[in-house]
């Protein structure tokens, strides 16, 4: 069936029920959901239908359903719905979230919200409940590292609606799927280059295992040191919050700061580098004066003992970016797609002045 052949079906659809839905709409014809969402879309730019909560209705039915006294169900009048898959409970995606609440909001998008399970599979039936449910899209953050690279990135692209990745990479096998993320490796950068002007010449890195952010963090940060001549390293891999692992790293970097080896760190994140600076105070060690520190995220920085020099990721700009490129993506379809990098700031506080202008050692 060609395009305009599919589109008329839909009208006369229409305009004998008064309302459709997608789902029955592609079953009938035997086309995707995605399909009869751009054919809906279509029709209802040129006024031949209404678009309304997972369907379509007819401009008649659509004016009685809103007049004055009438009894029709509120989703009759709502435009859009996105679907929201967030990891859970990490101190850094609230922010994320507010951005989409807020330009949600701005635009009068309503947002269903979900939270991913520990596997693929718990991911992948977390958003086709949101489908099935009426989602026009889906803004999706899986948590990472859970399943194997290959079908990690390809099961978004086998969604029914248009997907946007949001603080996650699309990968080489995403097929049309989009993206908005901070550039962490950028941010890293920042952090290198910063304490770098302060007169460090060697900068280790304390990261953690489990955030999908580290592999990007570590590239910014070996990138940096590359390109400014200094000596990278060395690396504290910060493991699980459960068991003795989680210490050691503090104990280790705490004794080669003691001995004089490492005199400036970037620290991924907030609450890991606020655990270090009570350690070596505990230790009779000072920062910045022994330790010069930058911290990764900027969640809780600043309220450090010695204010931490932190870089910020946009979060709050993700989230409302996220829902922008979707909005774009179903008012043009057809839309070249979008991978779009947000670049962090860098925040400088008490933690980092150490250098050898006042009293740290490169």
């Amino acid at each position: 069936m060609l395009t305009e052949e599919r589109r008329e079906a839909i009208l006369r659809m229409v305009e004998r029920r008064g309302t459709v839905t997608v789902k029955d709409v592609a079953a009938e014809l035997g086309v995707s959901a995605v399909t009869v969402r751009q054919d809906v879309r279509d029709l209802a730019g040129r006024g031949l239908v209404v678009r309304v909560h997972g369907g379509a209705m007819s401009p008649s039915a659509a004016e009685q359903a809103t007049a004055p006294g009438a009894t029709g169900r509120p989703e009759a009048r709502r435009e859009c719905v996105l679907g929201l898959v967030v990891p859970p409970g990490d101190y850094y995606y609230p922010e994320i979230i507010r951005g989409v609440q807020d330009a949600a909001r701005t635009h009068g998008v309503r947002v269903v919200l979900a939270v991913s399970g520990e596997t693929l599979a718990e991911n992948r039936e977390q958003a086709r409940r949101l489908v099935a449910a009426g989602a026009d899209g889906l803004l999706l953050m899986p948590r990472a590292g859970l399943e194997p690279a290959g079908p990690a990135e390809e099961w978004p692209a086998g969604l029914d609606v248009p997907v946007v990745l949001v603080d996650r990479r699309a990968g080489a096998r995403a097929g049309r799927v989009e993206q908005v993320a901070s550039d962490h490796a950028h941010g890293a950068g920042l952090a290198v280059r910063h304490l770098a002007e302060l007169g460090h010449g060697r900068i280790a890195l304390a990261a953690r295992t489990e955030s999908p952010n580290t592999p990007l963090i570590r590239e910014g940060y070996l990138a940096a040191c590359r390109d400014l001549g200094l000596e990278a390293g060395p690396e504290y891999r910060i493991g699980p919050v459960e068991g003795s692992a989680s210490g050691e790293w503090f104990d280790e970097l705490v004794r080669a700061v003691g001995a004089g080896d490492v005199r400036a760190a970037l620290v991924h994140n907030d609450l890991d580098a606020v655990t270090l600076v009570g350690l070596l105070q505990a230790r009779g060690l000072r920062v910045p004066e022994d330790l010069a520190v930058v911290t990764y995220d900027d969640e809780v920085a600043e309220l450090s003992d010695v204010p931490l020099t932190a870089v910020a990721p946009p979060k709050r700009a993700v989230g409302a970016w996220a829902v922008d490129l979707m909005r774009r993506r179903l008012a043009e379809p057809e839309a070249p797609l979008a991978e779009l990098l947000l670049r962090p700031e860098l925040r400088v506080r008490a933690s980092s002045g150490g250098g050898p202008g006042s009293g740290g050692r490169p």
